[in-house]
């Protein structure tokens, strides 16, 4: 390439691979060769009908690129729905499965050839997916997060090879991961919304305990219900300042003058009841 014929566009760019593709040649060249140019025959068809355009098939790869974010990301999860279907079509000891990584990113184009950062990164992403999975850069995740109906797990900063560390996610599916029936969460994920979920339940059943706390008591006497937040909040101030305990005699005041009061206040109302 010479500079003066070098043109740069943004765009989104699709890269995938075939997990342990040495390994399956090594097994079965022919059947593993039929299986690829089958699956291949589907991820271009698919490319297609989301606006896009397959740029290389060099070896196992395939490279793609969008004009649209949201299309390359659509297009990345039918693929993987599409080969998980036609693998459960026809079982296979060793089934084949793709990586998929995307990234939304400036790219040099040659002709129909697309090179520079925006494809390597795609592809260093591709090596972060697991078998069946799909891994996207964060301009990816910026633009697709509130657009579609997946869900995604932050993978934080990881180190990619030649390539300084950025943040990923990983796409998925009602809770799974982005393909049907695919693989384990690992538990060194950064947190996800999927991770948080038990932290929402306990937030959710301490909300209900103070609900019912605070119900209870609303039915009380104000002056009664009063006291007792108060000496709640004494005796929580005893437990968690000092070994010594002090709560019981102002507790006890409070208690004490607020029966006092209820009590006082009830004669007069009784005895204008005599009266009468």
């Amino acid at each position: 390439m010479t500079d003066d014929k070098v043109k740069r566009r943004l765009t989104t760019v699709l890269c995938a691979d075939v997990y342990g593709y040495s390994r399956l040649m090594e097994a079965d060249e022919t059947g593993t060769m039929e299986t690829l140019r089958r699956y291949r025959t589907a991820i271009a068809r698919l490319v297609e009908r989301r606006d896009g355009r397959i740029v290389n098939t060099w070896g196992d790869a395939v490279i793609a690129e969008f004009a649209s974010v949201v299309e390359a990301v659509q297009c990345a999860v039918e693929i993987q729905q599409e080969i998980s279907s036609q693998a459960a079509d026809a079982p296979q000891a060793s089934p084949m499965q793709f990586r998929i990584g995307i990234n939304l990113g400036d790219v040099m184009v040659d002709g129909s050839d697309i090179y520079g950062d925006g494809v390597n990164i795609a592809s260093r992403l591709q090596e972060l997916a697991e078998p069946g999975g799909v891994v996207i850069s964060s301009s990816v995740y910026d633009q697709v997060h509130n657009k579609l109906s997946v869900g995604f797990d932050c993978l934080g900063q990881r180190p990619l090879k030649n390539i300084a560390p950025l943040t990923s996610y990983r796409l998925t599916l009602g809770g799974r991961a982005a393909a049907q029936g695919s693989f384990p969460i690992e538990e060194s994920t950064a947190p996800s919304e999927r991770a948080r979920a038990p932290r929402i339940g306990d937030r959710r059943e301490l909300s209900s305990a103070t609900n019912i706390v605070s119900d209870w008591l609303a039915r009380l006497p104000r002056p009664l219900a009063a006291a007792l937040t108060v000496s709640a909040f004494l005796i929580l101030i005893n437990l968690f300042t000092g070994n010594k305990i002090w709560f019981h005699w102002p507790v006890a005041a409070i208690l004490f003058g607020v029966v006092l009061r209820m009590v006082l206040g009830q004669r007069p109302e009784s005895d204008s009841k005599t009266e009468r």
